[in-house]
C-alpha cells in the first residue's frame, strides 16, 4: 500500500501558502491552487505564490492603469490586459529590485525564468477555464540560460571525502566532538547521496520502513509526490546497514518514522545535511563549493560515463524530461564518443595471427 510523505515542513508551507492567499492575493487565485495541487508540493506552490505576489505588488506601483489598486484587488481583467512588453518589463525589473522589507533581491537568468513560469502557469490556467481570453506572457521568450559548468567530486575528492568523515581528520576539534556522535549516520547520508544520486530533500524524506536490504531498494518521495523505489550497491549497503542497525536498536524512537534524525532525535532537515555536507567538503575538496547537489552531479557524471545512456541516466536521477539530463552532462558527451571508437575491433587478434603466419611463410 503506497503512503504519501507529509511533514511539519508540508504543514509549514501550507500555512504560509494559506497567509499569502489571505492576505496578499485576490480570490480567484485560491482556484488556481487548489487546480494545481493534485501535481504539485507543498514547497512549489509557495514559491508560486511568493512569486505571484511579487509580480502583483510591481503591477499596482508600475503599471499606469493599476496604480493605487491593492494587489487583492487584481482582476482577470486585469491580466489579459496586460502586454508582452509589461511582461518583459517585470523581468526587467525583477533582476535586482527591493522587497518590502526594504532587502535588495537579485535574480539572475535562471532565476527571471522561474519567475516567468510561476505567472505562464497561472496564467494558461486560467487561459484553459476560460477565464482569461488573452494570454500576455505567450510571446514572452523564456531567459536565455547560461550553461554553468558542472561542479562535482573526482575519484581522489571522493575517497577523500569518506576518508574526512570516517576519521574526522582536518576538522576542527569542535567538529570532531560532533563527529564521534554523527560518524556512522553521516558516512550513511554521504554514501546515499554519492551511490544513487537522489535529491537531498529526498533522503530527509525516507522512513526506516522506505528500506529494504533484502533487494538493497529504497523508496523515495519525488518533486510531485510520486514514490518510486531505486536501489543502491553493496557497498552503500554497507554504511546504510550500519547506521540501519544503530538507529532501529533505540527503542525510544519507535514511534518515530524517520530514517535519518538530529542529534535532537527528530527527522533531518535539508539544511542540517547541506551543513553537514559543507562541512566535510571544505577538508576534502576546499577549492570546490559543494553541495548535495554537487553530490548528486558527481553520482551522474559516473553513471553516465559508465553507461553512455542519457535515458537511464534522466530515469535513476528523476528528470522528467530527458533534455534537462542532456543539457547538464553534455559537456561529457565527447569523452563518451572518444571511448566508443575503442569499442570496435576492424580486425580480430586470430586474423592479424594468420596474417603473421602468411607473411612468415612466405
Amino acid at each position: 500500500m503506497s503512503k504519501t510523505y507529509f511533514n511539519k515542513r508540508d504543514a509549514d508551507n501550507l500555512e504560509k501558502l494559506e497567509h499569502i492567499l489571505d492576505e496578499d492575493l485576490p480570490d480567484f487565485c485560491r482556484e488556481y491552487f487548489v487546480g494545481i495541487s493534485g501535481n504539485t508540493t507543498a514547497l512549489t506552490r509557495l514559491n508560486y505564490a511568493y512569486d505571484i505576489r511579487t509580480f502583483f505588488n510591481y503591477l499596482t506601483k508600475k503599471v499606469y492603469r493599476l496604480k493605487g489598486k491593492n494587489t487583492k484587488e487584481i482582476t482577470p481583467t486585469d491580466i489579459e490586459q496586460l502586454s508582452p512588453f509589461e511582461i518583459e518589463a517585470y523581468l526587467n525589473y525583477v533582476e535586482i529590485y527591493k522587497d518590502a522589507e526594504g532587502n535588495i533581491i537579485k535574480n539572475s537568468e535562471r532565476g527571471k525564468s522561474r519567475k516567468l513560469a510561476a505567472i505562464r502557469s497561472m496564467i494558461r490556467y486560467f487561459e484553459k477555464k476560460q477565464i482569461i481570453k488573452y494570454n500576455p506572457t505567450a510571446s514572452v521568450d523564456t531567459p536565455k540560460l547560461r550553461e554553468k559548468e558542472i561542479i562535482r567530486l573526482d575519484t581522489d575528492e571522493i575517497n577523500a571525502m569518506f576518508e574526512v568523515v570516517d576519521t574526522g581528520d582536518g576538522l576542527s576539534t569542535r567538529q570532531q566532538k560532533y563527529q564521534e556522535n554523527t560518524r556512522v549516520r553521516d558516512l550513511a547520508i554521504v554514501s546515499l547521496l554519492l551511490g544513487t544520486g537522489i535529491r537531498v530533500s529526498e533522503l530527509v524524506g525516507i522512513d526506516v520502513d522506505d528500506v529494504n536490504f533484502n533487494d538493497l531498494s529504497f523508496v523515495v518521495t519525488r518533486k510531485g509526490g510520486a514514490r518510486v523505489i531505486l536501489y543502491f550497491s553493496e557497498e552503500v549497503a554497507g554504511y546504510l546497514y550500519d547506521y540501519y542497525c544503530m538507529r532501529t536498536a533505540d527503542k525510544s524512537l519507535k514511534n518515530e518514522p524517520a530514517l535519518f534524525l538530529s542529534l535532537q532525535k527528530r527527522r533531518i532537515t535539508t539544511r542540517a545535511v547541506e551543513n553537514i555536507i559543507k562541512k566535510y567538503s571544505l577538508v576534502a575538496a576546499p577549492l570546490k563549493h559543494i553541495t548535495p547537489h554537487k553530490l548528486r552531479s558527481t553520482f551522474g557524471t559516473q553513471l553516465y560515463r559508465n553507461t553512455g545512456d542519457i535515458y537511464v541516466v534522466a530515469d535513476v536521477l528523476g528528470h522528467k524530461d530527458v533534455n534537462t539530463t542532456k543539457r547538464h552532462y553534455a559537456a561529457i558527451t565527447d569523452d563518451i564518443r572518444r571511448n566508443a571508437s575503442t569499442k570496435v575491433s576492424l580486425r580480430t587478434d586470430n586474423m592479424s595471427n594468420n596474417k603473421q603466419n602468411k607473411d612468415n611463410n612466405e
